[in-house]
């Protein structure tokens, strides 16, 4: 999937963090609150995981085959160790 495919499930999680914003403005109950955050965060984490499957086949992939592959695995490294801190 394109990055440019990845704009509509962007503008969706915006609209969640709107929707967020206008709970808290409006003091909704903390347990709707809460579990709109969580679906904003599971909305973000997996427009995540496409674009990491993205750049595996593209940049690390294109690494790979041109020999110039430890820096970019290296980097991919350190990316996922920060999605699962």
């Amino acid at each position: 999937m394109k990055h440019e495919a990845m704009i509509p499930r962007l503008k969706k999680v915006e609209g969640q963090i709107r929707g967020l914003i206008k709970m808290i403005e409006e003091e909704k109950y903390c347990i709707d609150i809460l579990q709109q955050i969580s679906a904003s965060i599971g909305a973000l984490k997996s427009i995540s995981v496409e674009i990491m499957k993205n750049h595996i086949n593209s940049c690390v992939k294109n690494a790979i085959l041109n020999g110039s592959d430890e820096e970019k695995i290296e980097e991919l490294t350190k990316t996922i160790y920060k999605f699962i801190k």
